[in-house]
């Protein structure tokens, strides 16, 4: 069934809307929502995963509980990688279309001297190319929160084709190597949550108006 997801609590920004309209500068007025039609994805489980629209229609957030990758004594073979898959449709008025100009990524990381860890990411629309893979490398000793972004220049930014629907898909993967530790005595993981609650991942949105129909 799909869940169409309400707006999430966002802090407002003051929109300022140069001459000419410039990708990214001008969201609809209407209210954005966001259909989940499939997780899948051994890092989102079901019930494990949300998505949440800002008020301000400038970025929508996927939030986490159980996205994490590990190697140590009490991990199981295959979790030193977790991966989701999200796909959605987004909801948009009439007269718009979107890309993705940047995306938040964070969570927090344990990884033992000699241990590293990786964040990789891509996203595309149903039926075009996917976007190249964009990677962030963790060595060990590290145990701390991360931050990562990825930033699409304005000319690269891939946009919805207008009047057309095609679905959001958003890959993620998360992986730990033990490197030189010794995971028979020690634990090294990354992850995309929190011990209280989780961890959010924000993808911002760039707008452009879409051209009138033709008669």
């Amino acid at each position: 069934m799909l869940t169409t997801l309400a707006a999430a609590a966002f802090a407002a920004s003051t929109i300022i809307i140069p001459p000419g309209g410039a990708p990214g500068t001008t969201p609809p007025p209407d209210i954005i929502t966001i259909d989940v039609v499939t997780i899948n994805g051994s890092g989102c489980k079901p019930g494990t995963a949300a998505v949440a629209v800002s008020p301000d229609n400038k970025a929508f957030t996927v939030t986490y509980s159980e996205f994490m990758a590990q190697v140590g004594p009490e991990a199981k073979p295959t979790d030193f990688r977790k991966n989701c898959q999200l796909n959605l449709r987004v909801n948009v008025p009439s007269g718009f279309t979107y890309g993705i100009a940047s995306t938040d990524y964070r969570g927090f990381a344990h990884l033992e001297r000699g241990a590293t860890a990786l964040e990789k990411a891509n996203y595309y629309f149903q039926g075009m190319s996917e976007t190249r893979y964009k990677q962030h490398n963790y060595r060990g000793p590290f145990s701390d929160d991360w931050q990562a972004t990825d930033t699409t220049d304005v000319a690269a930014i891939v946009y919805h084709p207008c009047g057309e629907k095609r679905n959001f898909n958003i890959n993620t993967e998360l992986r730990v190597n033990a490197g030189t530790s010794d995971p028979k005595k020690v634990t090294s993981f990354i992850s995309m949550d929190s011990t209280d609650g989780s961890i959010e991942t924000t993808y911002h949105f760039a707008w452009k108006t879409c051209p009138p129909p033709r008669p």
